[in-house]
C-alpha cells in the first residue's frame, strides 16, 4: 500500500494496521502526518485543548528499582533523596486547599517500606483535606509491587484504594511494551503483560487511566509501533483509557545520557502518529513539562488536545532529567495564550475529562 492510500484510509476514518503505521512514520511528509492528524484529533475534540488545575504530589524519590533511563531515583541515605512523612505530605496538599484546584496527581519511587495499607491512608486523608478533588495516584509499577507485597490480587488491592478515595491511575511505567527492551532498561519493574493487566483489572472496576510511552532511547520504530497497538487492543477490550501520552526520553543524570536526546521532527512525528494509530484513546497529551511550552504549542498542530495542567512548580521528575522548566508553572491565560496561537480554544477540564 502507498503513502497516498493509506492517508486516504484515515480520511475516510479507516483504521490503520502496524504495517501501514511504520510505513506512515518512516517515510511520510511530516506536512501530511501533520495534517492527517489534526484531522483526527477534530473529529474527537473539534476546536478544544485540554487543560486541568493540578499539582502533583511526589511522596519519595527512594526506589527499590534501578532503571537505567531514570534521572529521579535515589537510595535510602544518598544525596538528593527525599521521603516525605505522612504530615509533609498533607501539609502540601493543605497548601494548595482552596487554591481551585481540580486534580492532585500522586507518584513517587517504588519504596521498600511504604505499604498499601499507608498509601491508602494517604488517599483517605487527602479526601478528606480536599473533598472535591479527583485523585489520580500510584503507576501500575508502584500498584504491582504494593498489591504483591499485601498479599493481595490487583482486583482487592485496587478496590481498597478506590475505597479510599483514589479514582484514577496515570500512565507511567509503561516505558516500552517489548520484552526484550524492559529487560535491558528496566529489568526489575513489572512486565508489560502485567502492566496492562493492572489497567485491565482497574477499568473493570470503573477505574479509568492514562497511558504513556517511554521514546528516545534504545527502541525501535516497530517497538513504539507495537507498544501503540498492545494500547489500542486494551482499550477496544475495556474502553477505560482517558489519553495517551507519549513522553520524550531526557538524557541528563541517567544511565543511558550517552545516547542524547531525539530531535524536535522526531517528536512531533511521534505525536502525530499516536493520534492515528490511537483511533479509540480520545485524546493524546503534549505533557508541556516534558517537551517544554514551545514544543508543547508546536503539538497542537500535530494531533494534540491536552497539555496537562497547571502544575504550579510540584513536580521534580522531569527537571530532574534536564527538561527546560527547573520550576514547573502555567498560568491559565498562559494555557489560553499558547491555544488561541495554535488556532484552538482552551478548554477545562476535571480529572475525568468532563468540562468545567
Amino acid at each position: 500500500m502507498e503513502i497516498d492510500d493509506i492517508a486516504s484510509k484515515l480520511r475516510d476514518g479507516g483504521r490503520i494496521d502496524a504495517e501501514e503505521a511504520l510505513l506512515l512514520y518512516r517515510s511520510a511528509p511530516l506536512w501530511l502526518l501533520g495534517s492527517l492528524a489534526c484531522g483526527a484529533k477534530r473529529r474527537v475534540s473539534g476546536d478544544k485543548v485540554y487543560y486541568n488545575r493540578n499539582f502533583h504530589v511526589e511522596p519519595t524519590n527512594i526506589c527499590l528499582f534501578e532503571c537505567r533511563f531514570c534521572s529521579y531515583r535515589r537510595s535510602r541515605g544518598q544525596e538528593g533523596a527525599w521521603d516525605y512523612s505522612m504530615d509533609e505530605v498533607l501539609d502540601i496538599v493543605r497548601s494548595r486547599a482552596g487554591s481551585g484546584v481540580t486534580e492532585v496527581h500522586i507518584v513517587g519511587g517504588v519504596h521498600p517500606d511504604h505499604d498499601l495499607c499507608y498509601y491508602a491512608e494517604m488517599i483517605r486523608r487527602i479526601r478528606e483535606i480536599m473533598p472535591g478533588v479527583g485523585i489520580k495516584a500510584f503507576t501500575a509499577v508502584e500498584l504491582s509491587y504494593m498489591i504483591r507485597r499485601a498479599g493481595l490480587t490487583a482486583e482487592e488491592g485496587l478496590r481498597l484504594l478506590r475505597d479510599a478515595g483514589m479514582e484514577s491511575i496515570p500512565g507511567g511505567g509503561a516505558e516500552i511494551f517489548d520484552e526484550e527492551i524492559r529487560r535491558r532498561i528496566c529489568p526489575q519493574k513489572c512486565s508489560s503483560e502485567e502492566w496492562l493487566a493492572l489497567h485491565r483489572t482497574a477499568h473493570r472496576l470503573d477505574i479509568d487511566s492514562n497511558a504513556t510511552m517511554l521514546y528516545g532511547h534504545i527502541e525501535t520504530l516497530e517497538h513504539r509501533i507495537d507498544h501503540m497497538m498492545r494500547l489500542r487492543a486494551l482499550q477496544d477490550e475495556t474502553g477505560g483509557f482517558n489519553a495517551f501520552i507519549p513522553l520524550k526520553f531526557r538524557s541528563r543524570g541517567n544511565g543511558l545520557s550517552h545516547l542524547g536526546e531525539t530531535t524536535i521532527v522526531d517528536d512531533m512525528r511521534t505525536l502525530a502518529v499516536s493520534r492515528l494509530v490511537l483511533d479509540n484513546i480520545p485524546h493524546i497529551k503534549a505533557y508541556w513539562v516534558m517537551y517544554g511550552k514551545q514544543s508543547a504549542e508546536l503539538a497542537l498542530s500535530f494531533g494534540a488536545d491536552d497539555i496537562d495542567g497547571t502544575i504550579d512548580d510540584s513536580t521534580k521528575i522531569y527537571s530532574m532529567a534536564g527538561a527546560e522548566d527547573e520550576r514547573p508553572r502555567l498560568t491559565v491565560d498562559e494555557i489560553r495564550r499558547m491555544c488561541s496561537a495554535a488556532g484552538l480554544r482552551a478548554v477545562e477540564r476535571d480529572t475525568h475529562y468532563n468540562e468545567i
